[in-house]
């Protein structure tokens, strides 16, 4: 950055236009705050102009806040904390640079879960990321620490037994036609086309380094570099979520414990729990959704304001930027930091339960008013 000043340019040369943007970087990032910023990097050499590449390139949506940086490492977060953290605030309902995050992978803690409707709860998923200690994050990581990730992952995910057995499957290893198989079974992560993930650098040398790996039933798996270092989920069909989550917490206590046996460690702090690439997903990095048939109470014109205040969000189960198809939402969780794991699913419990009763109240003519939640839970 220095040599970009004696070069002759000033900081007005090299700070982008961001007029046109909506995202959270964008909102705060000011001509000062780049100068100061600007003249900094990590250890291991990410730049403000790479945390913030993503979101210069991909000015977003009108109606659809993004983020707009991402995390090169996990010093990152201190390096930029002078923009992180108002983009952090911004994200995550005003978690302050001094709040404290809380973990709770205690299944036993979740009330109820076992009893949602499988007549309209299809099926279940609880996913969160981990990040190796002492590695570049995807955005900035080389071959060889991307290569080393894959490698210990794969000695540490060999080593489950039980119901948590498996196999490891290297993407570069598979035909197209196996991957497109593995993505239309919603198993595995989508090819690297999102301009997102291409600004971000997390699509280089695709497929080197990348994989799934998944237990004999398909019920736990792990994504091994894609956004993350490693991408963990617990899935099945219907709506045992108390079941679904058990099987989380299990898996990833025993993995943790497995990396620790090889000296290694998950980046994680008491200000911002789990560190990962997107500063949207810090804190537990988990998402409990479901899939569910509201056909009714999909097109109910209050149907939005309701999700806001059960603190739930909703998407295609195509994924992101999708349609519901025949009146089948992906519902999940939206907040990430601030809360415990075992808070995050119980909101999804909660609030799912009193969207279908809405939705069988709805089918036989009757008022859901009672049922309307006053404010966020």
């Amino acid at each position: 950055m220095n040599n970009l000043q004696l070069g002759g340019r000033s900081v007005k040369d090299d700070f982008p236009n961001l007029s046109q943007h909506n995202n959270h970087m964008a909102r705060f990032l000011t001509l000062e705050m780049y100068n100061k910023l600007r003249e900094h990097c990590t250890p291991n050499g990410f730049t403000i102009d790479d945390v913030i590449q993503t979101g210069v390139d991909n000015p977003g949506h009108p109606y659809i806040m993004t983020v707009g940086c991402v995390a090169g490492d996990e010093e990152s977060y201190e390096v930029f904390k002078d923009l992180m953290d108002l983009v952090i605030q911004d994200r995550h309902g005003g978690y302050s640079p001094t709040d404290m995050h809380k973990t709770d992978l205690t299944p036993e803690n979740l009330q109820g879960g076992d009893d949602l409707d499988d007549n309209y709860v299809l099926s279940s998923r609880v996913r969160t990321g981990r990040s190796i200690r002492g590695y570049c994050l995807p955005p900035h990581c080389s071959r060889g620490e991307r290569r080393a990730v894959e490698r210990l992952s794969v000695e540490a995910l060999d080593s489950l037994t039980g119901d948590l057995q498996g196999k490891y499957y290297a993407l570069k290893n598979m035909t197209e036609e196996e991957q497109q198989q593995l993505i239309d079974d919603h198993l595995l992560f989508d090819k690297p086309v999102s301009p997102l993930l291409l600004a971000s650098g997390m699509a280089r040398d695709w497929p080197d380094g990348r994989g799934i790996w998944h237990n004999d039933n398909k019920t736990f798996l792990v994504w091994v570099n894609e956004e993350d270092h490693l991408r963990v989920i617990s899935m099945q069909k219907g709506g045992n979520m108390k079941e679904v989550f058990t099987r989380f917490c299990t898996g990833l206590t025993e993995l943790e414990s497995l990396f620790k046996e090889k000296g290694e460690a998950f980046m994680w702090n008491e200000h911002l729990g789990y560190i990962l690439t997107c500063p949207s997903n810090l804190g537990t990095g988990l998402r409990a959704g479901v899939h569910v048939k509201l056909p009714i109470m999909g097109k109910h014109p209050d149907f939005e304001d309701i999700l806001k205040k059960l603190r739930l969000q909703k998407r295609g189960t195509g994924g992101v930027d999708t349609d519901a198809v025949d009146g089948v939402f992906d519902i999940s969780n939206a907040d990430r930091l601030g809360f415990s794991e075992v808070e995050l699913v119980q909101s999804v419990v909660n609030g799912v339960k009193v969207l279908v009763e809405m939705e069988k109240r709805l089918e036989i003519g009757e008022p859901i008013d009672n049922l309307m939640p006053s404010a966020q839970w």
